[in-house]
């Protein structure tokens, strides 16, 4: 055996799952280019969409992966939330749109596209108008399917928040601005958890190295953001800039103590209204 193989072979795999967005593979750019290095780790990456990783973390399948916060209470056992690498909208979030123009109290009026029943969109949607009625669809086709026709009205999550226009749709309620206006708060969507039987101490080694990834992409922005525009769905680059600043940003190192105020208080809303049916238990890799 080489030395190189037997190095290797001392190396402790941790799995990462993301989703295949911009904004995930900016956060996530130096570790998967070995631009911040772990000693005794090497990272493995798996890219799944969002409502994929969801249900992949109700069997506790990968050691670190990117969750909607809505789901985090079916996970919260085998789980806990890394304190960084979280996607937070400030007064803007997921969009309900639709070709025509629509009323926000329209909305339960129809049966609205979703892009899966674990998403925080959804349960914004569900705190929004709980009466509503909706079907899955996997969230590339969202838009296609509204402009066919097919429904009256989609929630769109990820770019499709910034292009929605080009389609000819209109918004008729950003769940975003509507959370900062009943709560003050802003719209926290996704996080990173990691498996709790890791231990402490490895749980707070690959919680350091996510953080410093992120701040990594924040410091070299330029050649970050031209790893992530291969994941850029055809967004033009000021576009893709765009959409990476508005959920990778200095809130994404550290949700800061409003951050975490708005975790808790839109899982246990989720929980009385009963969207959510176990009770939160919210804590974090410190």
């Amino acid at each position: 055996m080489t030395a190189r193989a037997a190095s290797a072979e001392k190396l402790r795999t941790i799995t990462i799952a993301h989703s295949p967005d911009s904004d995930d593979a900016f956060m996530f750019y130096a570790l998967a280019k070995d631009k911040v290095r772990v000693p005794g780790l090497r990272f493995e990456h798996t890219l799944c969409d969002i409502e994929t990783l969801n249900r992949k973390a109700l069997e506790a399948h990968y050691d670190v992966t990117a969750i909607s916060f809505h789901a985090y209470p079916y996970l919260q056992q085998n789980y806990a939330l890394l304190p960084s690498g979280g996607s937070v909208g400030e007064g803007y979030g997921p969009i309900v749109v639709s070709p025509r123009q629509m009323a926000a109290n329209e909305i339960s009026r129809h049966v609205i596209a979703v892009p899966g029943t674990m998403t925080t969109a959804y349960l914004a949607l569900k705190l929004f108008a709980p009466e509503v009625r909706t079907e899955t669809v996997p969230f590339d086709q969202i838009m296609p399917q509204v402009v066919a026709g097919k429904y009256v009205a989609g929630l769109i999550i990820h770019e499709g928040q910034l292009t929605f226009a080009k389609d000819g749709l209109q918004c008729a309620l950003d769940l975003g601005q509507w959370w900062r206006e009943q709560t003050g708060l802003p719209l926290p969507l996704g996080g990173n958890a990691i498996r709790r039987d890791l231990g402490q101490e490895l749980m707070r080694t690959v919680s350091k190295a996510l953080k410093d990834s992120i701040q990594y992409a924040l410091d070299h922005r330029t050649e970050a953001l031209e790893h992530a525009m291969q994941y850029a769905r055809e967004l033009d680059k000021a576009t893709a800039n765009r959409f990476v600043g508005m959920y990778v940003n200095q809130r994404t190192l550290d949700y800061g103590e409003d951050g975490r105020r708005a975790i808790r208080l839109l899982l246990q809303r989720g929980y009385e209204k009963g969207v959510i049916t176990p009770r939160p238990q919210v804590d974090f890799v410190d």
